[in-house]
Parts: C-alpha cells; structure tokens; sequence
C-alpha cells in the first residue's frame, strides 16, 4: 500500500515556510478567551478564522479584518483544525431517510 502524504504536517517535525508545527502559532491558556485555542499572543480564536474560511470568506479578507494575523497565522488554524479532525470524534446524528 503507498502511503501519500497530504500535507507536510503529516510527518513529525514537518517543517512549511519556516513553522515547525500549529502547536508554534496556537496557545491554550484558561486565562485567555476561557480556554479556546487562539493564535498566539492575540484574542483571536483558531474556531473565528475556521469558520471564516468555510464561509468563503478571503483569507485577504480575513487578514484584513485581524491586522495581527498572518498567512502562517491562517496555516497554522487550518493544521490545528485538521489534527482536530484526526484525533476527535464528534457524534453527529443519522436520521433515515424514506
């Protein structure tokens, strides 16, 4: 079986323009924004930009609204989201359909 490598997250110590991993860009501190995982050094949560991303919104237009973020601040929210996605199951409910 051939292994592909999504992303270069995927490999331990991956390094992408100079970012070892999310986990150097994302902080969780129960004093700041109650526990949610932010970018660090500043209140924006990784779930704001998430969710801005799936809106369709720019990642231009999402930098231009957080002055303090930057294209690898955005990576590292989308690596973050990806291990979520990895390492958590979320029950989603089936309902049949006729």
């Amino acid at each position: 079986m051939k292994r592909i490598v999504v992303h270069e997250f995927d490999e331990p110590g991956g390094e992408v323009s100079g970012m070892k991993t999310w986990r150097d860009r994302i902080t969780i501190d129960p004093r700041v924004c109650h526990g949610k995982p932010c970018i660090k050094g500043t209140r924006i949560w990784v779930s704001l930009i998430i969710d801005n991303l799936a809106a369709g919104t720019p990642e231009a237009e999402v930098l231009a609204a957080y002055p303090a973020l930057t294209p690898e601040d955005i990576r590292a929210a989308l690596a973050y989201a990806a291990e979520m996605t990895r390492e958590r199951f979320v029950d989603i409910p089936i309902t049949a359909t006729p």
